[in-house]
């Protein structure tokens, strides 16, 4: 099994929260599974979750299209750096 980290900076929790919670279907036909989210603690301005796929290039796929899509009609959007994670 892959994972995807993404940290994101600026945000509530509660709206990153929500926003997952919107997404979950999206997310689940594309194969990911949202299994924590967490608030850094060392900088509490930083949120970060983390997704389980079994198909990490169809997770990248999906994941840069609908950034592309985002900054496209909001070029200043505030997107999560996403971090790609081999198993081995």
């Amino acid at each position: 099994m892959d994972h995807i980290l993404a940290r994101i900076r600026g945000v509530k929790m509660e709206d990153v929260k929500t926003m997952l919670k919107t997404d979950t279907s999206k997310h689940a036909e594309q194969g990911l599974i949202l299994r924590h989210v967490w608030r850094n603690t060392d900088d509490p301005d930083e949120i970060l979750f983390i997704f389980t796929t079994a198909d990490l290039n169809r997770a990248r796929k999906f994941i840069e299209m609908m950034q592309s899509e985002t900054l496209k009609e909001n070029p200043s959007a505030n997107l999560p750096q996403m971090l790609f994670l081999k198993g081995e």
